[in-house]
C-alpha cells in the first residue's frame, strides 16, 4: 500500500510539473515582442525579438504567404530563442529590387547584422527549398536544418520536376486572371485544417501578381549543387494530407539522407506549422535540444 502511494504520488507531481510548464509557456507567449527591420542595401524586411539567447532560429515562409504564418511559432519559441522571421522578396513588406535566389546571401547577411554566429534554419514549401540552398551555400553556418513540404533541391528527379513545374504554372495562370479565386483554390490544397485554411487564404490576398515575376528564377536553384555530409542535424517533414507528389519527393529525400529524421505529420496539408502548429513546434524543439 506505501508503495502504491508513493508511486500515485509521483505521478500527481509530474502531471503537476507538466500542466505548470505549459501553462507558463501559455502565459509567456502573450508578451513576445517582434521589432521590425529592414535588412541594409535591400528590400528584406524582418521580425526578430529582443533577446540575448545564445541559440537562433530564422523561419521561411510558403510562397504567396508572409512572415506571420510563423506567429505561433515565435510565440512558442520566443521566449528561449532569439527568433526571427522574414518576408521573402515579393511577399509582405519585402517588394522592390531583389531576387528570390538572393535569399540565401540575405540570411547571411541577417545573421552578420544581428551577430549570429550559427543558425537554427526552418522552411516550409518553397521555405524549404530556400533553406536547403542556404545549406549548400553555407554549411559551416547552420546549427540544424528543418524542411517542411520540401524535395531534394541537388537530386530532383525528371518526373517530379516535371510535375511541380506543371501545378506550378495552373496555379499562376489562375493567380493571373483572379488572385481572389487563386486565393480560394490555393487554401484548399495548402492547408487542411479551417482555421490554416482561413488564415492562409487572406495572406493569399494581399499577394499582388505582379509578384509572381519574383518566383520565377527559382529553377536555378535546382540540381545545381551536390550534397555534402552534413554536420548539422535534419529534419525532413510532410503532411499526411499534403498532395502525393509532395509526400513522395520528401520520403525520396529522407531515404538518401541517412542521418535525416522524417516525419509524417498527422492532421497536416502542406503548411505542416499552420494546420498542426503544437505537434511541430515539438518536433522543431527535440531537432534543437
Amino acid at each position: 500500500m506505501i508503495a502504491r502511494n508513493a508511486r500515485v504520488k509521483s505521478i500527481v507531481q509530474r502531471r503537476r510539473k507538466t500542466i505548470i510548464r505549459k501553462l507558463r509557456h501559455i502565459l509567456l507567449e502573450e508578451v513576445i515582442t517582434l521589432i521590425k527591420k529592414k535588412l541594409d542595401n535591400t528590400s528584406i524586411y524582418y521580425w526578430i525579438n529582443d533577446s540575448d539567447a545564445e541559440t537562433s532560429i530564422l523561419f521561411l515562409h510558403p510562397a504567396f504567404a508572409d512572415h506571420s504564418c510563423f506567429d505561433k511559432q515565435m510565440k512558442y519559441f520566443g521566449n528561449h530563442f532569439k527568433v526571427i522571421a522574414l518576408d521573402l522578396i515579393g511577399h509582405g513588406c519585402s517588394l522592390g529590387k531583389g531576387s528570390i535566389t538572393d535569399t540565401a546571401d540575405n540570411i547571411a547577411a541577417i545573421m552578420k547584422t544581428e551577430k549570429i554566429g550559427k543558425i537554427n534554419l526552418v522552411g516550409v514549401s518553397i521555405g524549404a527549398v530556400l533553406v536547403a540552398d542556404f545549406a549548400n551555400q553555407y554549411p559551416d553556418q547552420l546549427a540544424s536544418l528543418c524542411c517542411i513540404g520540401g524535395y531534394d533541391i541537388n537530386h530532383f528527379k525528371p518526373e517530379l520536376q516535371k510535375g511541380n513545374s506543371s501545378q506550378q504554372m495552373k496555379m499562376m495562370l489562375r493567380g493571373f486572371l483572379s488572385i481572389r479565386k487563386f486565393a480560394e483554390e490555393n487554401k484548399k490544397i495548402s492547408a487542411y485544417t479551417p482555421e490554416a485554411q482561413e488564415q492562409f487564404y487572406n495572406m493569399n490576398l494581399h499577394f499582388k501578381k505582379s509578384s509572381f515575376r519574383y518566383l520565377a528564377p527559382l529553377g536555378s536553384l535546382i540540381n545545381k549543387h551536390e550534397t555534402q555530409e552534413r554536420s548539422y542535424p535534419l529534419l525532413i517533414g510532410v503532411g499526411e494530407h499534403d498532395n502525393e507528389m509532395a509526400i513522395k519527393a520528401s520520403k525520396q529525400w529522407a531515404e538518401s539522407e541517412p542521418t535525416a529524421r522524417f516525419v509524417i505529420f498527422s492532421g497536416a496539408g502542406h503548411i505542416v506549422n499552420m494546420d498542426t502548429p503544437d505537434a511541430f513546434n515539438k518536433e522543431l524543439e527535440s531537432l534543437l535540444q
